[in-house]
């Protein structure tokens, strides 16, 4: 292999391309208080960059809603696997990797008034309890 076939190859590493990961969350309502991964990180609609593929627990809250607590599993795409992410990493242009993640949210329903009494006695019996040391 001579000189120019090296320097080639270094080059071609040197400019490398990358890819480009970001995720998008929306909610219905949107405004929603988003974690992920126990960090907070904005209100929906939100548009964040993600390093790893696979599985991000996500929360969200919003006032009058219920909280939501799931999560969200992204698959690699097919380059980003074992071998062909090598290619994927030294192609001289870079890849777009975008995932859209939509959380409808549940309206958040007051206790009946039979709840709330059977609540306040059971708080009333836990307090009655003699505390052991």
């Amino acid at each position: 292999m001579n000189r120019v076939h090296v320097l080639a190859a270094i080059l071609a590493c040197a400019v490398g391309g990358c890819v480009e990961r970001e995720m998008t969350i929306t909610s219905e309502p949107s405004g929603a208080l988003v974690y992920i991964s126990d960090v907070e990180v904005g209100r929906t609609p939100l548009t964040r960059t993600f390093t790893w593929y696979g599985d991000y627990d996500i929360i969200l809250r919003q006032e009058g809603w219920q909280t939501l607590t799931t999560h969200a599993h992204l698959n690699a795409p097919l380059h980003q696997l074992p071998p062909f992410d090598l290619f994927t990493e030294i192609a001289p242009w870079t890849l777009h990797d975008r995932r859209y993640l939509h959380f409808p949210m549940a309206k958040l329903q007051p206790p009946s008034d039979e709840e709330l009494v059977r609540r306040a006695e059971e708080l009333a019996r836990r307090n009655a309890e003699p505390v052991e040391h």
